[in-house]
């Protein structure tokens, strides 16, 4: 065989490369390894933006603008960032649906790369300039709610962590929003197997928003629930610092006391054992005084309500209440607390001639109660009041003491519900004190809905004052029509959210927002849906954390409306304005 010989092919080599016998080959990629962090990162952050909707986003951008408008009371940075983030998301949810409508009926344009480009690059230039300046006038505005309210200014620069605070809540809830529509793609990509598409589309939202739900309530607001009552049951067997068990047999939980101290629970150890003595009104009048009764009984003194009732009625009677000009049936809020206010200054002027009777209902406290627990103060409220008037009506009518009634926030309205409207009141009592009433309640809002033509809301003229009158400030009392007897006041102020929070917020504008606003809310407030409901929800977060006469604080004012409603004989209005002046100084 004839053998073919080639010559080697000479290549070029780099002199550098074939110079340096020490020169490695480079390195060759294996297939498996994986790229860099930094364009991981970037990768990622590029596909989690090209997800969104820029419809959506620019609705995001607008609610963030809404966020940072005035409420009714001022708010910590991070509840402003909390607040901003849940707006946001209801932007962008309500983006992402009208993009949807929209494309159903039919408008679906093909913008070019291009226009898209232009699109996203006006989004952030918008976004650039709207997010500095509202968080900028943002923080001006919560400058003048907190001067409005009293409460001293914070630094304005901790508006900078809104930003951050709000991006961390809409990313989470809008991961949840996209767990869920996972889930209902998979169902429904499952179930069309076996219907027609559409249904299986239908049917898979009403079975993943059922489990959703199911999870939820069972799993975390139940779970909560049992925790909460478990943890505050345990901590109602402590006692405030400086409570101490009273000596005077006018007192539930004394010696003399049917009622056992340690059952009182720790708000109602801290009742029957505060308030002023007969030394402490008698310097206050000028003339002898008595030992103020106040009777109690906790949920640990029987087996249901009508069992706790029935004990404070059998206090009543050990004390000699019956005897007392003025009977005070209180409806306590959550745990069993009653205000120190609306209890010493009816002390004070009927200079210990009073007796006091409350019950607790509840292991919770009252913003737990609030959201979790609506029946069991309105039966609270009902059964204390007819155990205390049953035994009332069957002394001779000569001799029965002065019966009002009162009670603040929840106690304000379970209260309320032992009677049917304002004429009950009137009919079955000598005087009525609701303070910072919740609007769910259906008297208060019966009544506020039948107010005069003209009269605002926030304080609401109901025939003329001729029996019912709201007050924010005292002089608000003074109308001029006569004012008759049996009288009944609320007190709320035009800056309480938790008066003015309802879900009617989220898609109707309230009368309150209509009209001129309250002296203690910035003009510059306004409805805005969703965004409004959350801004409010947040405020009561913060509606006792502001001085008295603001908020969800009420003090001397309750003084000067006992004073107007049950004022004993020869009392003045130089009377009152001591008494006002001690509420505020305590």
């Amino acid at each position: 065989m004839r053998s073919v010989y080639t010559s080697p092919v000479s290549i070029p080599v780099a002199p550098d490369v074939q110079s340096d016998p020490e020169q490695k080959d480079p390195p060759v990629a294996s297939p498996s390894a994986k790229p860099p962090l930094r364009p991981r990162l970037i990768a990622a952050v590029t596909g989690y933006g090209r997800s969104l909707s820029a419809v959506g986003l620019t609705l995001a951008l607008v609610f963030f603008a809404f966020s940072m408008t005035p409420s009714l009371l001022p708010r910590a940075w991070y509840f402003q960032g909390i607040a901003t983030g849940v707006s946001c998301v209801i932007g962008y949810a309500l983006g992402v649906v009208v993009a949807w409508i929209v494309r159903k009926i039919g408008f679906d344009p093909q913008w070019s790369a291009q226009t898209r480009r232009r699109g996203w690059l006006a989004l952030a230039v918008a976004a650039v300039i709207v997010v500095p300046l509202f968080l900028y006038l943002g923080s001006s505005w919560q400058a003048t709610v907190r001067s409005l309210v009293a409460v001293e200014e914070t630094p304005r620069s901790l508006y900078l962590l809104v930003l951050t605070v709000a991006v961390l809540v809409a990313m989470l809830l809008l991961g949840i929003g996209r767990l869920f529509r996972a889930g209902t793609r998979r169902v429904a990509k499952f179930g069309s197997r076996f219907v027609p598409a559409p249904v299986a589309r239908a049917v898979a939202v009403v079975l993943v928003a059922f489990l959703s739900f199911t999870i939820a309530n069972d799993a975390l607001y139940q779970g909560f629930l049992r925790l909460a009552n478990n943890a505050f049951a345990e901590a109602d067997h402590g006692t405030h610092p400086g409570t101490e068990q009273p000596t005077a047999p006018e007192r539930s939980g004394s010696p003399a006391s049917t009622q056992a101290w340690d059952t009182l629970g720790q708000e109602g150890r801290q009742f029957v054992a505060a308030g002023p003595t007969a030394e402490q009104l008698t310097e206050f009048s000028a003339r002898p005084a008595q030992t103020p009764i106040r009777a109690y009984a906790g949920m640990a003194s029987a087996d249901d309500l009508e069992g706790v009732a029935q004990n404070v009625v059998a206090e009543l009677d050990r004390t000699g209440a019956f005897d007392r000009a003025v009977l005070a049936v209180a409806t306590t809020t959550g745990r069993g607390w009653v205000n120190p206010s609306a209890a010493n200054s009816l002390e004070y002027l009927w200079n210990g001639d009073t007796a006091i009777a409350a019950m607790q209902y509840s292991f919770l406290p009252s913003p737990v109660a609030f959201l979790t627990d609506v029946e069991t103060p309105k039966d609270a409220g009902r059964i204390l009041f007819e155990a205390v008037h049953a035994a009332w009506a069957q002394l001779p009518e000569a001799q029965r003491p002065k019966l009002v009634v009162f009670g603040e926030s929840l106690g304000a309205f379970g209260g309320q519900s032992a009677f049917t409207g304002a004429q009950d009141m009137v009919a079955r009592t000598d005087g009525a004190l609701w303070v910072g009433n919740p609007s769910f309640s259906e008297q208060w809002q019966r009544i506020t809905d039948s107010r005069d033509p003209g009269s605002p809301e926030i304080l609401p003229i109901v025939d003329e004052g001729h029996s019912v009158r709201f007050s924010s400030r005292p002089s608000d009392l003074d109308l001029p029509a006569q004012w008759a007897d049996p009288r009944v006041v609320y007190l709320q102020h035009a800056s309480d959210p938790i008066v003015w929070w309802s879900p009617r917020l989220i898609l109707h504008k309230p009368d309150w927002l209509s009209e001129p606003r309250g002296r203690d809310v910035d003009p510059a407030m306004q409805w805005i849906p969703g965004v409004t409901f959350f801004q409010v929800a947040i405020d009561m977060a913060f509606s006792n954390a502001v001085p008295d006469g603001y908020g969800h604080s009420y003090g001397p004012e309750v003084a000067v409306a006992w004073a107007k409603i049950v004022p004993p004989t020869g009392w003045t209005d130089a009377d009152t304005d001591r008494l006002a002046e001690r509420e505020a100084a305590s």
